[in-house]
């Protein structure tokens, strides 16, 4: 059984960074594409931020020029550079790998982002 397992959320005032880190079970390079997703109360789930195995990199629109994307393949992780924080940035962020045969899911965390 493959596991995700998410870190880094927390809460931060608008302004602030924070750093999400996702840690897989197996090697990443069995995934073709990984990513972030977040999903705000009432909302639903939305994609942030896509990396695939040769590191090509998609943001949404709302998050580009303030989150970056980035891998260490040697530790199995995907992180999420989050600066320039704002409310709007508030949800419950989820890791995701992605590969021909399977769709694997984090447990998801929590960002807050105080006004």
């Amino acid at each position: 059984q493959v596991q995700l397992v998410e870190s880094g959320g927390g809460l931060v005032q608008a302004g602030g960074s924070l750093r999400l880190s996702c840690a897989a079970s197996i090697s990443i390079f069995s995934f073709n594409t990984m990513g972030w997703f977040r999903q705000a109360p009432g909302k639903q789930r939305e994609l942030v931020a896509t990396i695939t195995s040769g590191g090509g990199t998609t943001y949404a629109d709302s998050v580009k020029g303030r989150f970056t994307i980035s891998r260490d393949n040697a530790k199995n992780t995907v992180y999420l550079q989050m600066n320039s924080l704002k409310p709007e940035d508030t949800a419950v962020y989820y890791c995701n790998a992605h590969s021909v045969r399977h769709n694997y899911w984090g447990q998801g965390t929590q960002v807050t982002v105080s006004s």
